[in-house]
């Protein structure tokens, strides 16, 4: 399983949603579970986005089948970021280092 940084933006009819029904939240939350998507974290930030959730997915073809299903509905515009751990990632350059020496 992968890790994803998924940014979403409301559109008007997002935000209409979202005000006559803000539960609508923890909806898609289960859409995405029975889409074998699990969400770990998700947060309301102020600035160029509204959301920010962290999710585990188990590849990039689950995470695109997520966006254009849910960007098809016209009620949100999302961009979904890769992540990768910084423990792994230090982890990864020091056995590339390693690697690279036994040449």
């Amino acid at each position: 399983m992968a890790d994803y940084v998924i940014l979403s933006k409301l559109t008007d009819e997002g935000r209409k949603t979202i005000k006559h029904n803000p539960d609508r939240m923890f909806e898609v939350n289960k859409e995405l579970e029975s889409m074998g998507i699990k969400v770990k974290e998700q947060l309301i930030v102020l600035g160029l986005y509204d959301f920010v959730s962290i999710v585990e997915a188990p590849d990039n073809e689950t995470i695109m089948k997520m966006s254009m299903e849910l960007g098809s509905r016209g009620s949100v515009e999302i961009l979904t970021l890769p992540a990768i751990h910084a423990e792994d990632f230090v982890k990864m350059l020091g056995e590339k280092k390693f690697a690279h020496a036994s040449r």
